[in-house]
């Protein structure tokens, strides 16, 4: 036996599990099955709170935690699955780990690993050496924490301009395997928070992250060129009153960038971004995703999308507060819709955007498969926030 957990009780019955870990959780541990429970453990991160002071301490790892269980004379060291953090504090922050990794730094075997304690999926888990080694092939068996999924938090915004505001940053939040609708105590934990403001963004405080997301949300950081070549397609549709062929798109790009006095640096780079918007544009059709005939003509979304992510990384690192988190989300809301007519134009305009910024990279092929999968699981899964919030 591995686990142990008390019985189950009316308040349990009705509880209501946050995402698919807890309710996994939840069953496991009812039905006494320990290898289920170390299964569920492998493929969830899990999270030791710390003090925000002695996580700033340059140098310094704060130790597993360690609590008296009264009941049967235990220490146990409580760490906690993401569905179930506590709501955000300004001096209290979380590591991230693993089970693997729980079990690589494990400090007494007489201890035992309480998971969510005091909540209706809580459950115990033997510690000793040979217990550790079940941890690290049950991690083994399953590969780990999982990515490139969509998971929906059941008691964070589902509907709702925040909620709205959130779902732009679903595409992130899906390639991190990480909830989509939450403002709260960590985007992924405290320390990797900070360090991805800071890399690449090179936001290191408040100031900092206020004039990153200004910018994003001005939709100053797609590339100007790129945003010109569609522009320019946008106003030949509109002139024509048709679909321009790609040589009278080519040439209305050029000609706007002389009559500006343009490099010829310049007209190379336009171009090259008309070639690589044909190329994708030319897949996406092909796999299905943009119709015959259909275009994208703005990139904003990739702006918006990473504004809503750098706000969930800025709460996690603590330059802001949730009533700054909220409102910036709700206003990046508004700006999205009215640079978009849909969820499906929204999210084909931010692929489209991450895949001309890195076309040329070894790995842009991966990358298209990636944008193609998330695509597809935001506007065809129904549990989606794409196909369970209107656009308008």
């Amino acid at each position: 036996m591995t686990t142990s957990t008390d019985k189950a009780t009316d308040t349990d019955t009705r509880w209501a599990p946050p995402t698919e870990t807890e309710r996994l959780l939840y069953e496991a541990t009812a039905r006494d099955d320990g290898d289920a429970v170390l299964d569920v453990l492998s493929r969830s991160p899990l999270y030791v709170l710390v003090a925000r002071l002695h996580a700033d301490t340059p140098g310094y790892t704060a130790p597993l935690p360690s609590q008296p269980d009264p009941a049967t004379g235990r220490t146990l060291v409580p760490v906690l699955t993401p569905g179930m953090l506590p709501p955000w504090h300004p001096e209290w922050v979380f590591r991230r780990t693993t089970l693997a990794g729980l079990a690589a730094s494990w400090p007494d075997n007489k201890w035992w690993l309480a998971v969510n304690p005091g909540t209706p999926c809580a459950t115990s888990v033997k510690a000793r050496p040979a217990h550790r080694r079940a941890w690290l092939k049950a991690d083994a068996a399953s590969g780990g924490p999982r990515q490139n999924r969509l998971i929906t938090h059941s008691g964070g915004p589902l509907h709702g301009p925040v909620a709205y505001g959130l779902a732009l940053g679903a595409h992130l939040a899906v390639n991190n395997g990480i909830a989509w609708n939450q403002l709260g105590a960590a985007y992924l934990d405290y320390e990797t928070d900070i360090a991805r403001l800071y890399r690449p963004w090179h936001i290191g405080n408040r100031a900092a992250y206020r004039q990153t997301l200004d910018a994003l949300m001005a939709t100053r950081l797609i590339g100007r060129t790129h945003e010109f070549v569609l522009r320019t397609r946008l106003g030949l549709v509109g002139r024509l009153k048709r679909e321009p062929s790609r040589q009278e798109w080519s040439d209305s790009v050029t000609a706007a960038l002389n009559r500006r006095g343009a490099s010829q640096a310049e007209l190379m780079e336009a171009g090259e971004s008309l070639r690589r918007v044909v190329r994708y544009e030319d897949r996406f059709r092909a796999d299905g995703i943009l119709a015959p005939g259909g275009r994208i003509d703005t990139l904003a979304a990739f702006d918006h999308g990473r504004a809503v992510n750098v706000v969930r990384l800025a709460l996690g690192a603590r330059y802001c507060d949730p009533h700054e988190a909220e409102t910036a989300v709700v206003r990046i809301g508004e700006l999205a819709r009215r640079a978009y007519g849909s969820w499906e134009e929204f999210s084909l305009g931010y692929a489209l955007t991450r895949l001309i910024h890195f076309d040329g990279d070894d790995d842009s092929d991966v990358r298209y498969q990636e944008s193609l999968a998330h695509h597809r699981i935001l506007v065809q899964d129904p549990t989606s926030p794409y196909r369970n919030i209107p656009w308008s």
